[in-house]
């Protein structure tokens, strides 16, 4: 698999505080890398880096070998690269399909509105909200609306998509389904980021897990592993953790 997206040396400051400290990285094309750590981390700021959201104080982002820490959101979500948000904030008083179809617009490569909504209900489809597309999307649940929040980023047709806390607040049957849609979509082709903090998720989806810790990332590596990685028990899984699933390190 050939690498999508490559983080070279970024750092990201706000103030005195370094958020990013030197990042490299790279996520190839077709996988899902799993990406946990602490809260204040630098997780969500790493998002935001590839997104056009901050820019990198230091350091570039690569996509598909050409450099975009330099340009607007909206000039990288048209290359390929799209998200989720963990605070979903749909249009509450347009239906499903607009919201959808919206952005086919922005994004998608729809050249008219009748495109948009037809690529908007294909998607609708794919992610099991077709029955609900009259409705407005102030109407649908928790579970609808972070459903919905994963139409509109897919409608964009991504080549790779962050997913921030897409299962915060479901429950474990509205968890299973999200697992499962995550798993079609990158089935699709899509590589996928998962921002996440249930580690049962992390675990069952991501070929590779990405730890960050105080800015810095301190692991990358096969599920198995990081689970067993001293570094990663001690900042951020813990010893009863590792007790219970058995994977206490050896000092």
């Amino acid at each position: 698999m050939g690498t999508l997206l490559r983080f070279a040396g970024v750092a990201r400051r706000f103030g005195g505080i370094l958020a990013l400290a030197g990042i490299d990285l790279e996520i190839r094309q077709g996988e899902i890398v799993g990406v946990i750590g602490p809260n204040g981390a630098g997780k969500t700021t790493l998002v935001n880096a590839a997104t056009g959201v901050h820019r990198p104080t230091a350091g570039e982002v690569h996509f598909e070998g050409r450099r975009i820490d330099r340009l607007r959101p909206d000039q990288i979500a048209r290359l390929g690269v799209a998200r989720t948000f963990q605070i979903v904030q749909p249009f509450p008083r347009m239906s499903v399909l607009e919201n959808v179809a919206a952005a086919a617009l922005f994004s998608g490569g729809a050249r008219s509105l009748s495109q948009a909504r037809d690529q908007a209900r294909e998607t609708l489809a794919f992610c099991g909200l077709q029955e609900r597309e009259a409705l407005p999307a102030a109407a649908l649940s928790l579970a609808g609306r972070k459903r919905l929040e994963l139409a509109k980023s897919l409608a964009m047709r991504p080549r790779l998509l962050f997913l921030d806390e897409v299962n915060a607040g479901l429950n474990p049957a509205e968890m299973d389904a999200a697992l499962a849609l995550i798993r079609a979509t990158a089935a699709r082709g899509i590589a996928i980021v998962l921002i996440e903090h249930l580690m049962k998720v992390v675990m069952q989806a991501s070929h590779r897990i990405v730890v960050l810790h105080q800015g810095r990332l301190i692991a990358d590596g096969a599920p198995d592993a990081i689970v067993r990685d001293p570094a990663v028990i001690q900042a951020y899984l813990g010893n009863r953790y590792a007790q219970r699933h058995g994977t206490q390190a050896t000092p």
